[in-house]
């Protein structure tokens, strides 16, 4: 539970795929006046999930993997940012948070997910995907807010690597 910060990517970029880097970042920030600070978990809504709700239950993957904006993980300075922001998780309505097509070098080893690797092996943040986020970035956005308390308590799995949360934002 905690301070919840969402970006709503789709006012940006749309719902084509767009992959996100430090820089494409630091513009959307500043345009909405968003601070994302330390403890934060920060959001941000691709439109993804609108996008297969909307496939009644019979995704089409060619369409899936073509859109919605995702994270650029081999960007350096953007792993930096997670680093420095000290953000407890990074949460969005897209299967992987990141861009899932490259694989290669980076912060001395390979990876496919850099990004995973980056918050879940080095810096203990936590990763939220396929969240419902469309309604949020709405009622945040008719409010003139990206702030909100975020309450999403994970199962009680010992030993286990991942769980399934049942968020609940309040604003």
């Amino acid at each position: 539970q905690g301070r919840g910060v969402m970006l709503d990517m789709v006012a940006h970029v749309g719902t084509g795929r767009t992959v996100v880097g430090y820089d494409a970042l630091m513009r959307m920030l500043d345009a909405d006046k968003i601070v994302v600070e330390e403890g934060d978990f920060f959001l941000f809504h691709t439109g993804w999930d609108d996008m297969i709700l909307k496939m009644n239950g019979k995704p089409d993957a060619k369409k899936l993997h073509a859109n919605g904006a995702v994270l650029d993980g081999y960007d350096p300075k953007l792993l930096q940012w997670v680093t420095d922001s000290g953000v407890v998780a990074l949460i969005s309505d897209n299967m992987a948070v990141e861009d899932s097509k490259g694989y290669g070098e980076t912060q001395g080893g390979c990876s496919r997910l850099p990004l995973h690797r980056h918050c879940l092996f080095r810096l203990g943040v936590h990763l939220g995907e396929l969240w419902e986020l469309s309604a949020l970035a709405k009622a945040l956005r008719e409010r003139g807010r990206s702030r909100f308390l975020l309450t999403a308590p994970p199962l009680r799995l010992p030993g286990a690597v991942g769980s399934p949360s049942t968020p609940i934002a309040t604003i």
